[in-house]
């Protein structure tokens, strides 16, 4: 059996949609209930819902053989796994944001709020620029604003948000879309089965 970790939430809902497409239909996965695992026999498939960030988390430790994360959720987790397909769904922008007044003063240490700490800890660490990292979860335009940090790092997808909090995109940091994953382990025996998938679904 195949086992597919999808994201719960509106991408999952596109996803699955492109697994429908490609053949891959599991009866009820759209209905309004609380059911979180279905199984389609005849394919010899099981899917399931799981919090975005924790898709790479089941696919790492081979409770799901394959799943689709969020590129942004690869790059701050850096899971273990085979990043397989671009499935072009989901796409946005990693970018850093400030004030439209900010100037960076090199001679300072540079606070950033963000909740993506391992992907501005590696950015920023590749510039040799010390930085103050400012966990935080949601609502990151207001750090900047009220100043408790100079800058953020998050995902840009229409800037509208920004720019209603007087801030703009500084610098863009990484292209995001949905990718398709594979445990290292399944797709070593389960790799006809798996390409079969990736292809059905590039193909449409």
């Amino acid at each position: 059996m195949i086992n597919i970790a999808l994201p719960k939430g509106r991408l999952g809902e596109k996803v699955y949609g492109l697994f429908v497409k490609a053949g891959y239909e599991f009866p009820g996965m759209l209905d309004n209930n609380r059911k979180l695992v279905f199984e389609n026999e005849a394919l010899n498939m099981r899917m399931f819902w799981v919090k975005p960030f924790d898709v790479p988390v089941y696919v790492e430790r081979g409770t799901a053989d394959i799943g689709v994360a969020g590129k942004d959720i690869l790059l701050e987790r850096a899971p273990d796994v085979y990043e397989l397909l671009d499935i072009q769904a989901g796409k946005c922008k990693m970018a850093i944001a400030a004030k439209n007044d900010f100037h960076d003063n090199p001679q300072k240490i540079l606070r950033v709020a963000t909740e993506f700490p391992n992907i501005a800890q590696n950015y920023y660490a590749r510039l040799g620029r010390e930085i103050d990292i400012i966990a935080l979860r949601g609502s990151l335009e207001l750090a900047p604003v009220l100043g408790l940090s100079d800058v953020i790092v998050d995902i840009v997808e229409t800037g509208t948000t920004l720019r209603e909090n007087n801030l703009s995109v500084i610098r863009f940091i990484a292209d995001l879309s949905a990718r398709l994953i594979a445990n290292k382990s399944a797709y070593k025996f389960k790799t006809e089965a798996i390409d079969e998938i990736m292809r059905r679904i590039n193909c449409d």
